[in-house]
């Protein structure tokens, strides 16, 4: 009984930090904006979610960015291409937050190394929900289609989010608009991402 006993506890654990890193993912743009209004008395709403970096709030921004990476670097799921993904978003997470997107003025090298950081970051989260997260056996439980349905949207939104990003800051934002455009898609992409990992720690529609 006793290595059951062991890998129960060790199966409950790994369930646990999916849902830690599902909240995170989900809550970090609500804490940042309200902390920022709250405490330090700031615009509640910046121009994206990496602007936080700057503000009050920007040790809370780094804080959260590196525990989702320190979990995603440790991640080995079931198979060598889980493993890998966790690594490479692990890294973009990293990246993150050593390279803060830049504060005022024109794009600097530092500010497209997080740029680039961020848009690897988020496709990989949603390979995750598309392409590993959906894998099966053979004659799968009712819940188990179930959460295949909320990883493929959950992993379509974070493609939609970004690909809306990209036309924003490309077609619409040549002129420097102050508009928090980017921070509401970031914000629909990190509750998809949230909403995929609290389902993978089950969540919602666990087995019975």
């Amino acid at each position: 009984m006793i290595p059951q006993d062991k890998y129960s506890q060790g199966t409950h654990s790994y369930l646990t930090l999916r849902k830690a890193v599902g909240w995170i993912g989900l809550l970090l743009p609500f804490v940042l904006m309200f902390g920022v209004f709250v405490i330090f008395k700031d615009n509640m709403v910046q121009k994206s979610i990496s602007y936080y970096y700057h503000t009050g709030m920007g040790d809370v921004f780094v804080g959260s960015i590196c525990a989702i990476a320190l979990f995603l670097f440790f991640y080995t799921g079931y198979d060598k291409w889980d493993n890998w993904a966790g690594n490479v978003a692990g890294f973009f997470a990293v990246a993150l937050a050593w390279f803060p997107t830049t504060e005022f003025g024109p794009t600097d090298v530092i500010g497209i190394i997080h740029l680039a950081c961020a848009t690897g970051f988020f496709i990989t989260l949603a390979v995750f929900s598309l392409f590993l997260f959906t894998k099966q056996a053979p004659n799968p439980t009712p819940q188990k289609v179930t959460r295949n349905n909320i990883y493929i949207a959950c992993g379509l939104i974070m493609i939609v989010c970004l690909i809306s990003i990209a036309i924003y800051l490309f077609v619409f934002d040549s002129e420097g608009s102050n508009l928090c455009f980017v921070f509401c898609a970031e914000t629909v992409a990190l509750i998809a991402f949230g909403v995929s990992w609290l389902t993978k720690g089950g969540t919602l529609c666990a087995d019975k």
